[in-house]
């Protein structure tokens, strides 16, 4: 319950808050303090969720548990952070009070329509690398089982086809297509996108070690977060026998 109702909970708050363009929150710090303040909520996510993914990291992790359980709900306790830290970001955010631009008549449904298609995109890309993983789901899952959590193949199917890093490119999209634009929400998306394109290195490094050539094969005939315009021969099951 604690793991899915603070999900659920970090994605309405940036729902919601991105579609008005942080220009409401329930910071109230005064100004120019905010600035850092803000920024420090920027930098507090990506910073956490790349070193909870580090070997380290992953043993703190098991150790939030105590007793036995710690490596079979690692995954459902990282998901409980990471939507902490997210709820946080959104939710105590100090609007600037400037707004450059809000989308009015047929420019506004367009640009929300946009903004309601990179969401399906990005929980679409979430299916196809394995939501029970993003979700947190996988722990608590295999612990009520009690199995060991067997963790999702390597994903080649669905939009992971025709890019490797589709989650992050979706995540991307969201913070582009908004009908309402701050300063807040340019500060936003500029470190939020750099995060999308650099973080995805670290990511593939680790599927190096795991599979190996499996994933260099597949490296080699997907693109990155660009799909090419002719689709090259489909790949083989890349699926161990």
């Amino acid at each position: 319950m604690l793991c899915h109702t603070l999900f659920a909970a970090a994605v309405l708050a940036m729902i919601v808050a991105m579609f008005f363009g942080l220009s409401e929150g329930l910071g109230t710090i005064p100004w120019p303090w905010a600035a850092f303040a803000n920024a420090l909520l920027i930098l507090q996510f990506p910073l956490g969720h790349s070193l909870l993914l580090t070997g380290r990291g992953g043993r703190v992790l098991t150790r939030l548990v105590p007793g036995p359980h710690g490596q079979t709900l690692a995954t459902t306790i990282y998901a409980i952070i990471a939507s902490a830290q997210l709820l946080a970001l959104f939710a105590l955010w100090t609007p600037s009070g400037i707004v450059w631009w809000r989308a009015e008549g047929v420019m506004f449904w367009v640009i929300s329509s946009a903004y309601a298609a990179s969401w399906l995109l990005l929980l679409k890309a979430s299916f196809d690398a394995g939501a029970e993983v993003q979700s947190g789901a996988l722990g608590w899952m295999s612990l009520m089982a009690r199995i060991k959590p067997v963790f999702p193949d390597m994903p080649t199917e669905g939009l992971f086809r025709l890019i490797r890093q589709p989650i992050y490119v979706a995540f991307a999209l969201t913070l582009w297509t908004v009908p309402v634009w701050t300063p807040d929400q340019m500060a936003l998306a500029i470190c939020y996108t750099a995060y999308c394109l650099f973080a995805p290195r670290l990511k593939e490094r680790r599927f190096v070690n795991r599979y190996g050539s499996r994933f260099e094969d597949y490296r080699a005939s997907v693109p990155y977060v660009v799909p090419r315009l002719r689709m090259r021969k489909r790949l083989p099951n890349t699926h161990q026998p």
